[in-house]
């Protein structure tokens, strides 16, 4: 077992600008879990409710920032404010500069869907694990 820093939305937007994202201690809870993930995998705690049935608010999900995501897998990425969000990964092609066009797709479908060619959208990374809380306080 190895701890996970559990960290911000605002935080997890920052990844992918710094060579060190966190260090010992960051984070605003720490999750124990296998140590089957890279050096700065973490977890990001759901908001909202763009993702229900799902994925409800309170869920932790470990994103690992060294995984690459594949068509469906859910994930977590960076917009333009810094701050970071979590959907669905959907390819939908290549564009003119031999970029990969994706969507960012959520659950609820009384959210919109984020697509990268007309947004600035970077994945921070991909979910490799789900924790569910049954209660709450």
């Amino acid at each position: 077992m190895r701890p996970y820093p559990v960290i911000s939305h605002v935080q997890a937007g920052a990844l992918k600008e710094i060579a060190v994202p966190y260090g010992p201690g960051d984070g605003f809870d720490v999750e124990y879990g296998d140590d089957d993930a890279s050096q700065w995998s973490f977890f990001l705690e759901i908001e909202g409710d763009s993702m229900l049935p799902d994925f409800r608010p309170g869920d932790r999900v470990l994103i690992d920032p060294d995984v690459s995501p594949n068509p469906g897998d859910f994930v977590a990425a960076r917009n333009t404010k810094q701050e970071a969000t979590f959907k669905k990964y959907r390819v939908r092609g290549i564009d003119e500069s031999g970029h990969e066009v994706f969507e960012l797709v959520p659950l609820n479908d009384n959210y919109p869907v984020l697509r990268s060619d007309e947004r600035h959208l970077v994945v921070i990374g991909t979910m490799i694990e789900h924790r569910r809380k049954f209660r709450r306080k």
